[in-house]
C-alpha cells in the first residue's frame, strides 16, 4: 500500500516533468527564426544586439534570433540578397552601389539606421608630419584593405574638400596587418572605422597619432544599417518589426549603461578584453547618438541627406543609374517615435 501510494504521489510531478520538454519544444517551434549577420566580429560596436538576445527581448517578440559574425559590410549585403541570412548589418553607400550593379538580385533595403554617421577615419603618425588637416596627407602612404568602405569613400571626401583624389598613395594590406604596418612605420597612416582603432591605440600612444574624421569635413554619410530583403519585408513584416523593437530597446539601454551589453558579448566571446571594449564603445556611441538622433530618434534618417549620399555614390563610383531614397531605406518598420527617443 505504501509503495502504491509512493508511486501515486510521483505520478503528477513525473507527468509534469515529462511534459515540460515537450512544452518547451512547442514554445520554441512557435517562434519565428531569423538569422542575423554582423558586419564583422563580435565587439562592443554591436553589443546591443547581444544584450537583446541575452535578455530575451527577441523571444518576447516571438522570434528565435541567431547572430553570426561577418566578413565585411559589403559581404553582409550579398548574404542577405542570397537568402543565406534574413538580416544583416551593412554599409549604406555599398548598398546603393549593390542595388545598381545587381539589378537581377533580390532587392535589399535598409530598415534601421544603426550608425547615424559613418565612423570613417584615417589615422596617421604625428612623427610623419600628419595632423588633423587632410592636406597633411599629401605624398604619404596610407594603408587600407582592397575592398573597404573607408577607402572606397575617400573620393567623396576629396570632392568635399576640393583636393585631388591622389593626394596620397594607397598601400593595400589585410585588415589583420593594418596595425602592424602603422606601428612598424611601413606606412604613415591607415584607414579605420574609428571605433576599430582601439587596437592601434593599445600599441601607440594616442597623443602620438592624428585622427582625421570624414564626418568633420562637412560630408554627411550614413554608415552601417540593419538590412533586410524586400521579399522578407513583404512576407514577414511583423517579425521584422519585432526584431527592430527588441534591438532598439537594447540599444537605448546600452547607451544609458553599457555594462550589461558588455557582459553579454563577454559571454559570447570569452577572450574579449572588457577594458578595450569599453574604450571602443565610448567611440561607437558618438556615431550612434548624434544631434540628428536626438531630433529624429534612433534608427531614422533625413531623406535629403540620404539623397545627397546617393548622388555622391553614383558620381564617385560611376554608376549608370541611381536608386530612389525609398528603394534604399524602408522606414515603415521602425518602432514608434516615442520608443526611439534618446537623450544621450
Amino acid at each position: 500500500m505504501k509503495r502504491r501510494q509512493f508511486l501515486s504521489s510521483l505520478s503528477l510531478p513525473a507527468a509534469a516533468w515529462i511534459a515540460a520538454p515537450a512544452a518547451q519544444a512547442q514554445s520554441s517551434s512557435a517562434l519565428t527564426p531569423l538569422k542575423f549577420t554582423l558586419d564583422f566580429r563580435v565587439t562592443s560596436q554591436t553589443s546591443p544586439f547581444f544584450l537583446a538576445l541575452s535578455r530575451g527581448y527577441y523571444r518576447e517578440e516571438g522570434l528565435d534570433v541567431s547572430i553570426d559574425v561577418g566578413s565585411g559590410s559589403v559581404a553582409s549585403i550579398t548574404r542577405v540578397a542570397s537568402g543565406a541570412y534574413d538580416l544583416g548589418l551593412g554599409d549604406i553607400s555599398s548598398l546603393v552601389e549593390f542595388q545598381v550593379q545587381n539589378p537581377q538580385a533580390t532587392p535589399v533595403q535598409a530598415i534601421y539606421q544603426y550608425y547615424n554617421r559613418a565612423p570613417f577615419v584615417i589615422i596617421g603618425r604625428k612623427d610623419r608630419g600628419i595632423t588633423t588637416d587632410f592636406a597633411s596627407l599629401q605624398g604619404k602612404k596610407v594603408a587600407a584593405a582592397a575592398v573597404e568602405s573607408t577607402r572606397r569613400c575617400w573620393p567623396m571626401v576629396a570632392r568635399q574638400l576640393g583636393t585631388p583624389q591622389d593626394l596620397f598613395q594607397w598601400v593595400t594590406t589585410d585588415f589583420s596587418a593594418r596595425d602592424n604596418v602603422v606601428v612598424r612605420g611601413d606606412v604613415d597612416a591607415a584607414t579605420y572605422f574609428h571605433d576599430s582603432a582601439v587596437s592601434l591605440f593599445a600599441r601607440l600612444p594616442q597623443q602620438d597619432l592624428s585622427v582625421l574624421e570624414y564626418a568633420k569635413t562637412g560630408l554627411n554619410l550614413y554608415g552601417n544599417a540593419v538590412l533586410a530583403s524586400s521579399r522578407l519585408i513583404a512576407e514577414k513584416p511583423a517579425a521584422l518589426r519585432g526584431f527592430l523593437a527588441a534591438s532598439n530597446r537594447a540599444l537605448k539601454e546600452t547607451l544609458a549603461d553599457p555594462e550589461p551589453a558588455l557582459a553579454a558579448i563577454k559571454a559570447r566571446e570569452g577572450i574579449l578584453n572588457l577594458d578595450v571594449e569599453r574604450a571602443r564603445w565610448a567611440i561607437t556611441r558618438q556615431y550612434l547618438a548624434t544631434a540628428e538622433n536626438r531630433e529624429l530618434g534612433l534608427g531614422a534618417l533625413r531623406p535629403d541627406i540620404l539623397q545627397h549620399q546617393i548622388d555622391e555614390v553614383a558620381a564617385v563610383f560611376g554608376l549608370n543609374s541611381k536608386p530612389t531614397v525609398g528603394q534604399v531605406f524602408h522606414s515603415g518598420l521602425l518602432p514608434a517615435a516615442a520608443q526611439r527617443q534618446v537623450n544621450a
